[in-house]
């Protein structure tokens, strides 16, 4: 006798197990099948586990022990996948796929490696397949038993043992939960991070040293020899000393642009409104500001934010061809959002070079996001999201 269907036909839900069974139906056989293959599959994974343990640990003093190790967790991860597959195919477990590990999303080799040593999942997996061996050849020697032996009692008997590989595959193989998850995103922007605020600081001390610097050095030089001239030639000293006041000026308006780049003081004094005001007038197309703010977020958040529509309008001028932008601001709940548009020629990618990559990934740093719809032909919208934090001073 079988068991009758699902009531009016209907398909099991997913990870819902079959009704109780009393003969061979293809549940019974896709049990049989998983549990007569979990030896080779065992035998697999054990030898995978036992070779990369051995050789980690010979070479764990070498230069390249940590990056094999990383290598074999990474293919730690394509085993857990490959079970989970068999899993949801025989055994109707209907388990998600873990979270990519975000090495790719910046940082250096030393953070991408300890970002991989660090993997969870391929730790869990290493476990999984670990303690598999006894299980797989346990169920294997059963199954095959049972087949010629306890004929009657199979169903049964696979529906049990099939139960303890459902929980090993939920407990072991399923993905991380999201504290995990966001851990690991935190270690990879932290990179991302720390890389931005090193270029950022390479790019300070290289338009110090080629621009406000070397001018300094032309005035002292000139007023060394305005010095000498004095008595001499009165009238080239003159001369020397109005080229070297000349020089000043330039001096302070590269000081005053760098400082600019690093925080403007229009941005602290007047707040987000009256900066971007200031960004605006420098476009060389006409820009259209309008600011929706209750209040003044956080200063980090609003100094991302400047620099964001800063970077955006420079874009505009750059690469657009547009002949008018518009940058709104607004509060949203619990969100910053910004929005940049122009009437250029469109075409605009993250991947495009042009810095919108670099935007995407400081924003993603913080929980923000950043969407650009630039279709050939144009418009061009860009927007970006940030979280709103209140101002603490």
């Amino acid at each position: 006798m079988t068991a009758p269907a699902s009531a009016a036909g209907r398909p099991d839900g997913p990870d819902r197990l079959p009704p109780v069974r009393f003969a061979y139906d293809r549940h019974t056989w896709k049990e049989i099948a998983h549990l007569l293959l979990n030896l080779p599959v065992s035998l697999f994974g054990f030898t995978y586990v036992y070779t990369v343990v051995f050789v980690g640990g010979l070479l764990s003093l070498t230069v390249i022990g940590l990056p094999l190790l990383a290598l074999a967790l990474l293919g730690a991860r394509q085993l857990g996948k490959l079970e989970r597959t068999r899993s949801r195919a025989l055994l109707g477990v209907q388990v998600e796929e873990p979270t990519p590990l975000p090495i790719a999303r910046g940082g250096g080799p030393v953070q991408r490696l300890w970002l991989a040593l660090k993997d969870p999942v391929g730790w869990r997996t290493l476990l999984y397949d670990f303690i598999r061996l006894p299980w797989g050849i346990l169920t294997f020697c059963t199954v095959l038993t049972s087949l010629f032996v306890l004929w009657p009692v199979l169903p049964f008997l696979a529906r049990g043992l099939a139960n303890v590989d459902r929980a090993m595959v939920r407990g072991l193989l399923s993905p991380s939960d999201e504290l995990e998850r966001r851990i690991a995103e935190l270690e990879s922007d932290r990179g991302v991070v720390v890389d931005t605020a090193a270029a950022d600081l390479r790019r300070i001390e290289r338009d110090l040293h080629d621009g406000a610097q070397a001018r300094l050095v032309n005035l002292a030089m000139g007023l060394g020899l305005a010095k000498e001239k004095l008595l001499e030639d009165p009238d080239a000293a003159a001369v020397m000393v109005s080229e070297a006041h000349g020089e000043v000026k330039l001096a302070l308006q590269e000081l005053r642009d760098l400082a600019r780049g690093i925080h403007p003081a229009v941005l602290t004094d007047r707040g987000l409104d009256a900066a971007l005001s200031s960004v605006a007038s420098r476009c060389t197309v006409p820009v259209k500001v309008t600011a929706d703010l209750p209040a003044r977020p956080a200063p980090a958040i609003e100094g991302i934010a400047y620099f964001t529509v800063s970077e955006l309008l420079q874009n505009v001028s750059k690469h657009s061809g547009a002949r008018s932008a518009s940058v709104e601001v607004w509060r949203s709940a619990d969100r910053l959002l910004i929005q940049v548009r122009d009437d250029g020629r469109g075409g605009a990618r993250l991947e495009g070079g042009s810095g919108m990559q670099g935007l995407a990934e400081r924003l993603g740093a913080v929980d923000g996001l950043f969407v650009v719809d630039s279709p050939a032909g144009g418009p061009t919208v860009v927007t970006a999201e940030l979280p709103w934090r209140d101002r603490t001073e």
